[in-house]
């Protein structure tokens, strides 16, 4: 009976086992998002080249202009951000470094009232505290997590971040310009491929949130959409009022 009762509670702790999904999202952001960013601003300005009634040659050079421009601006754009961040972050680890070599003790109780804060009794809290406190390295991770909420050893790389966003921009960019290369002479086959390629990504992105597939996807294809019928009427405007 005993055993029949333990394999159950077993059974019960194993059900209510869960996993969640990676909501740091940092391959996601630019990796998908910029496979979005480069197909939704490629094909609008392709889409608003076309509407001025320029030749085909014209159309493909803006769009393999757009990609080219598009993909290095991503890439030093998301170097640049992650990198001022994470320079951010380790000086304020050299600050809470300092900190914790300097006054120890202070650190330490100022760790245990954080504990008290969140409930824990006041003697549990400064025994945690104390234990916690002996490594130095480990001491200073905590004090990270808890006071600026941030893993020291998982800080995101500028040229990961850099490389992932030229390549995703880049490879949605060429959707729009991919079926004029392959010999398409108008510019209904890229528009729909396009599209195609932002209700995939969408879909991609419902993977990683709470929304359905369909949803996400819809979602980006009408915005996508959207910016290119508007580009498209405003490339017509102009060059109607240019020419």
């Amino acid at each position: 009976m005993a055993i029949i009762e333990t394999e159950a509670t077993l059974h019960e702790a194993h059900r209510d086992n869960h996993t969640h999904r990676d909501v740091n999202g940092g391959w996601l952001r630019p990796a998908v998002f910029g496979a979005m960013d480069g197909l939704v601003s490629n094909l609008a300005l392709m889409t608003g080249v076309a509407g001025g009634s320029v030749s085909q040659h014209t159309v493909v050079l803006s769009g393999l202009a757009g990609l080219a421009a598009g993909a290095f601006s991503m890439a030093a754009g998301e170097y640049t951000s992650v990198a001022s961040q994470r320079e951010l972050v380790e000086a304020e680890l050299d600050v809470e470094r300092r900190q914790l070599r300097k006054h120890p003790k202070d650190e330490e109780a100022e760790l245990a009232a954080l504990y008290e804060s969140r409930g824990v009794e006041p003697g549990l809290a400064r025994e945690v505290a104390r234990q916690l406190s002996k490594d130095p390295e480990q001491a200073l991770e905590i004090h990270a997590r808890e006071e600026l909420g941030i893993d020291p050893g998982d800080l995101p790389s500028p040229t990961v971040a850099a490389v992932s966003s030229f390549g995703s921009f880049a490879l949605g960019a060429l959707m729009p310009v991919l079926p004029y290369l392959l010999g398409a002479s108008s510019m209904w086959p890229a528009v729909m491929l396009a599209l195609l390629g932002l209700f995939l990504c969408g879909a991609v992105v419902a993977k990683v949130t709470a929304r359905t597939w369909w949803y996400s996807g819809l979602r980006q294809l009408f915005l996508g959409g959207g910016a290119a019928g508007v580009t498209y009427a405003l490339g017509t405007l102009f060059g109607t009022a240019v020419g």
